[in-house]
């Protein structure tokens, strides 16, 4: 058999919908810089893009994503890279796709079965809506493996579940399954294996047909406001809501109101 050469990501459009699939199944879907740098690619075109409406972030195989792969990540650069060389390589790749993620201004729908660890951990959790098989398991490797959390793990994980169940999961590196995730309030919810494509199938059409900048705008706020005072908060409303005033999904929605009909919104 011949080597597989398809790339280890596959970025897809259907309509208002970009797709992300992690295409590794072999290595557990883990992420080298280059798939990282393909991502941030999709993203940062997607967010310019006004034709999407929704990203998608899923994965083949049995496993969603095993983290970052460490031998890809180190190999070419000799027994002795320079100082500084780590930290100056996160920040533009892996903390650069999570950034992306929690700051674009469109839904990130992300499905998770199987494995999510490390930076694949992350992923889901950056993401605005999770949604994950009851047995898929989050993992947080890091401190078990005798080296610090990074993704903006010590961010996300206090905001989502508290300070002491965060520390349970990333200074013991506890795993949870996704049932366990979904009640700590980690991820939007969880499903059995079965009805897991189709729950995320419904939430992406769903999240697809609304109004897209009204819910970019508010993904925003909601972010801004975790380290922003209430004066700054609805600062920040206001000028959301001046903007979201101004769209045609604005007035499609007061006509539909008035109409006593379903809106027929178009992201514009």
């Amino acid at each position: 058999m011949s080597e597989r050469t398809d790339p280890p990501v596959r970025i897809e459009r259907d309509g208002g919908v970009l797709s992300v699939v992690l295409d590794r199944p072999s290595a557990k879907n883990s992420l080298t810089p280059a798939t990282v740098r393909e991502m941030i690619g999709a993203l940062e075109a997607a967010a310019a893009d006004d034709g999407v409406r929704v990203v998608s972030l899923t994965a083949s195989g049995p496993d969603f994503c095993a983290g970052a792969d460490v031998v890809a990540a180190t190999s070419g650069q000799g027994d002795r890279p320079k100082v500084g060389n780590l930290q100056r390589r996160t920040a533009v790749q892996a903390h650069r796709l999570i950034d992306l993620l929690t700051t674009i201004q469109l839904p990130v729908i992300c499905t998770v079965r199987g494995w999510a660890a490390g930076l694949g951990c992350q992923l889901a959790l950056a993401a605005d809506f999770t949604i994950a098989s009851d047995t898929a398991r989050f993992w947080e490797p890091f401190c078990a493996r005798g080296f610090t959390p990074d993704s903006g793990a010590t961010w996300l994980l206090p905001r989502m579940v508290g300070v002491a169940r965060a520390k349970e999961l990333l200074m013991m590196s506890r795993e949870v399954t996704g049932a366990e995730a979904a009640e700590w309030g980690m991820i939007h919810r969880s499903v059995p294996d079965a009805e897991l494509d189709r729950a995320s199938a419904v939430l992406v059409a769903d999240l697809a047909s609304r109004a897209t900048i009204a819910i970019g705008l508010t993904k925003h706020c909601i972010n801004e406001s975790l380290h922003a005072s209430l004066a700054d908060a609805m600062a920040r409303e206001a000028f959301a809501l001046e903007l979201s005033s101004r769209t045609a999904d604005f007035r499609e929605g007061l006509a539909s109101f008035k109409d006593r009909r379903p809106p027929e919104y178009t992201g514009q």
